[in-house]
């Protein structure tokens, strides 16, 4: 495991801020028009490439929204989508970003985008970027360069930040924060304190405050342990099949014991009970997700790569499976079709050949899991200042809430606030929340699920409200 402060040594730091430098020119553009968005774009919004690696073989693509209050002084914050693997067009177009897709039948034209009147960038400048290598349009011109795990994605993300701002130095003095969901719970306080240990080492200083997670994948011995709990709660499990398991796993639910038959007999009941739950939001139907790639797909991660240039012609998108209109997976059957159109990657200034078929979330089956545990870097960030905002949908059973309350509940800091319902304008409880005196602000939203595309309203309000220092 890697520990707080391993990622670097100075060596390391002197020849990465030279490669800041010395190379920090990415290439970027400004973008007016959208197809499928009706006239012209009325943010401001900005895609590129910045170059990472040793020989900037890892070219990372990136949509960037300018705050539409005040550019000039509202927060620059990131949004790591998780995955890991999945693409930065879900926080721009399904999540907390500018735009929608709007829900309609699929007739084989452009899908269609709307204004997302709740985004997250009301209040702040957001970079919505697509990493790992092999994620969304991010690609490799190497074969070394396809490599992918925690650190190298930390060290990959730090060195994009760093070279982002010698690109964009209007955008140095801003409040910067690193925000991001899911897996990106791995990523995001480990990034956090590699942005705060490298202020000390050079050019450019990142004026950092703080940092943001959604539905955080935080510890993994302890997440799929918690989800039996949580379907009892949820009376998804009876009460009696929940304490055969508590007596005969012993909290041990995923790393099965291959001699305990007892134990092994009752998650194989449990897992029938749960089977057809959708894991993303428990209120939702059940759908299946086949905007993926998973690790008995043909696509192959060669194939995203420059280097292999014969076979970079971009691909017609084959059809998918039919998903009704009532499934959120819904919004990625469109966003599928809209990657994959010809005319979206010119509006994007995606450059030719590099990516063949774009996929929402890319395989994981090369992925370097170093990260077992984030508690460490949470005490750490805490103990020099720093603030953070962990928000968790409490219908979400991919990462059930009770597995967040439980590192949060282990950092032992104390209370400031205690647990409380948060309102909007009409008086309608949003959730509940907690603060601690180690800048940590805990939140639950009702009846939200794994991502903030199950639940913009509530996050909209939490975020606008938090990020200007006013409580919920």
């Amino acid at each position: 495991m890697a520990t707080p402060g391993g990622f670097r040594s100075s060596v390391f730091f002197l020849v990465f801020l030279l490669q800041v430098v010395s190379a920090a020119a990415g290439s970027f553009w400004s973008v007016k028009y959208l197809p499928g968005f009706s006239g012209p774009l009325p943010f401001e919004l900005e895609t590129g490439y910045v170059g990472v690696g040793d020989s900037e073989e890892v070219q990372v693509f990136y949509y960037f929204v300018k705050s539409q209050g005040n550019p000039r002084t509202d927060p620059l914050m990131t949004w790591y989508i998780g995955g890991p693997g999945c693409s930065a067009l879900c926080g721009f177009a399904l999540e907390i970003g500018p735009l929608n897709f709007k829900i309609e039948a699929y007739n084989g034209s452009v899908p269609q985008l709307i204004l997302n009147p709740h985004t997250w960038t009301k209040k702040a400048n957001i970079l919505f970027i697509d990493a790992p290598v092999g994620t969304g349009f991010s690609y490799a011109q190497t074969p070394r360069g396809l490599k992918k795990g925690d650190v190298l994605q930390i060290e990959q993300n730090h060195q994009f930040l760093r070279k982002w701002l010698a690109d964009h130095p209007e955008f140095i003095r801003n409040p910067f924060y690193v925000g991001g969901g899911s897996y990106s719970g791995m990523i995001v306080p480990s990034l956090t304190q590699a942005i705060s240990e490298g202020n000390s080492h050079g050019f450019p200083i990142i004026n950092l405050q703080g940092y943001i997670e959604g539905n955080p994948f935080s510890v993994h011995k302890t997440n799929d342990n918690y989800k039996i709990p949580y379907a009892h709660r949820m009376s998804f499990i009876s009460d009696e099949l929940y304490e055969s398991l508590r007596s005969s796993c012993k909290g041990e639910y995923n790393n099965v014991d291959p001699t305990n038959v007892e134990c092994i007999k009752y998650v194989s009941a449990y897992q029938k009970c749960v089977s057809r739950i959708n894991t993303g939001n428990i209120l939702k139907p059940h759908c299946e997700d086949a905007t993926k790639v998973t690790e008995a797909a043909t696509f192959n991660d060669a194939r995203r790569s420059l280097y292999n240039a014969s076979e970079q012609q971009f691909l017609s998108p084959r059809v998918l499976p039919s998903i009704p209109l009532e499934c959120d997976e819904y919004a990625f059957y469109l966003s599928y079709y809209w990657a994959n159109d010809n005319r979206v990657r010119k509006a994007l200034h995606v450059r030719e050949g590099t990516i063949g078929e774009w996929f929402r979330c890319q395989s994981t089956k090369d992925y370097q899991y170093d990260f077992t545990s984030m508690v460490p870097y949470h005490m750490n960030l805490s103990s020099k200042g720093y603030r953070s905002l962990i928000f968790s949908g409490d219908h979400d059973m991919k990462v059930p809430i009770l597995d967040t309350e439980a590192w949060i509940k282990s950092l032992n800091y104390s209370l400031i606030d205690e647990w409380r319902p948060w309102f909007n304008e009409e008086d309608q409880v949003l959730g509940y929340t907690r603060t601690y005196a180690n800048n940590m602000t805990f939140v639950s939203i009702k009846g939200g699920g794994h991502t903030p595309q199950t639940m913009q309203h509530q996050s909209g309000i939490m975020f606008s409200r938090w990020i200007v220092g006013n409580p919920l």
